[in-house]
């Protein structure tokens, strides 16, 4: 009988071994089983710096940033040429027109909005390609004297919420009429706060307005530099 008892309690023992064995190996085969995307592993996107680099330099702004917004129009043909002016949509810039885009970003995204791009730096052969299609100099500068867009120093833009809504600035974008200028204040309260939301933001952070464009803005640092013809190459 003592044998017996002996012999019932090691066979107890075993089978639970064993069925902490089988228990052990059932959650391991189950976490091996887990698909590797079912685990959130969040990625950090590297930006590159300003370090070395000239204030003339140009550079892709997304390179450095991706808290901005883009539409960039003369890509397309939903603007007032009915023409597509760029080869592809990019948005490039000097240095010292990133650098204060950046930091004048910041500030909005204090107030809950950030920039959108219509357009950034414009080649002059652009310009010229503009000035062919509308000869016009109330709308399209003279490429002969080019534009602040073809020094890097002038952006077109408007304010986004964090969800990417266009704020209400009262016309769209390459609007040609009172309606769009600044001094016109027979527009509804929401549409002249966010225009000057838009206008001493940006003004804080070193650009200059236009009387007749809400959307554009040029660098005063920007206005003395050559008129240039760089352009960006297009991924396939």
């Amino acid at each position: 009988m003592k044998y017996l008892l002996l012999f019932l309690g090691l066979l107890m023992i075993f089978s639970c071994r064993e069925k902490a064995k089988i228990a052990t190996d059932v959650n391991t085969k189950e976490v091996e089983a887990k698909p590797l995307d079912t685990i959130s592993i969040k990625e950090q996107k590297t930006f590159k710096t300003f370090d070395g680099l000239a204030d003339t330099t140009f550079v892709r702004l997304a390179d450095f940033s991706d808290d901005f917004a883009y539409d960039l129009r003369y890509a397309t043909e939903n603007n007032f040429l009915k023409a597509k002016v760029y080869d592809c949509a990019e948005c490039y810039t000097r240095v010292k027109t990133a650098k204060a885009l950046i930091e004048a970003n910041k500030e909005f995204m204090q107030h809950g909005a950030k920039i959108k791009f219509f357009d950034c730096y414009r080649p002059n052969s652009v310009q010229y390609k503009m000035w062919k299609i509308v000869p016009n100099p109330q709308y399209v500068a003279d490429p002969v004297k080019g534009s602040i867009h073809n020094k890097g120093g002038a952006v077109d833009i408007t304010l986004v919420d964090m969800e990417g809504n266009e704020l209400d600035m009262g016309t769209d974008f390459d609007f040609f009429g009172k309606r769009a200028y600044h001094d016109n204040l027979d527009l509804p309260k929401e549409i002249l706060e966010n225009r000057k939301l838009l206008k001493e933001t940006m003004e804080a952070h070193g650009f200059w307005s236009i009387r007749t464009e809400w959307w554009h803005y040029n660098l005063s640092a920007g206005s003395n530099d050559k008129v240039a013809d760089f352009k960006w190459d297009c991924e396939d």
